[in-house]
């Protein structure tokens, strides 16, 4: 029975860390999303929309209607989650900080293609595609730089 034990330790630990990087990318995302989401909550304070948005065309009309100057905090709202939630999965991560982050950093890229590409948004936002991976890359490397790696 001692020796069945100590043979699933080796088992069991791998479980342990496989559940403890699920929950840095779980926990990566949902603090991502809330940044974004508080951004966009105040852009909405700021540019409040005239009818009520409860359907996609609403959203649309919405959107079309918007001075330039509006899309700025979506921006940053959007590169605030994979900045924040890249950082939170790097310094929660119990290896490779690094690799982690950036997969958050690509998870928020392919979100962002998929709003840009729904959205009436201006051509200019586009730009703010490259910028995912980039700040995921910084939010893991202030992580290593933290653990001295």
């Amino acid at each position: 029975m001692y020796i069945e034990s100590l043979r699933s330790l080796p088992q069991r630990r791998e479980r342990v860390h496989m559940l403890k990087i699920i929950g840095a990318l779980i926990a990566g995302l949902i603090v991502g999303m809330a940044a974004n989401m508080i951004l966009v909550t105040l852009n909405l304070k700021l540019f409040p929309a005239s009818t009520p948005l409860n359907n996609p065309e609403a959203w649309n009309d919405y959107i079309v209607s918007l001075p330039d100057t509006a899309f700025i905090i979506p921006v940053l709202a959007h590169l605030s989650q994979a900045f924040f939630g890249a950082w939170v999965t790097a310094r929660l991560s119990p290896t490779q900080p690094f690799k982690f982050a950036m997969a958050i950093g690509v998870l928020s890229l392919l979100g962002g293609i998929l709003n840009a590409s729904s959205l009436p948004i201006p051509i200019w936002m586009w730009l703010e595609m490259p910028f995912y991976l980039i700040l995921a890359g910084v939010a893991g490397k202030i992580e290593l730089n933290r653990r001295g790696s």
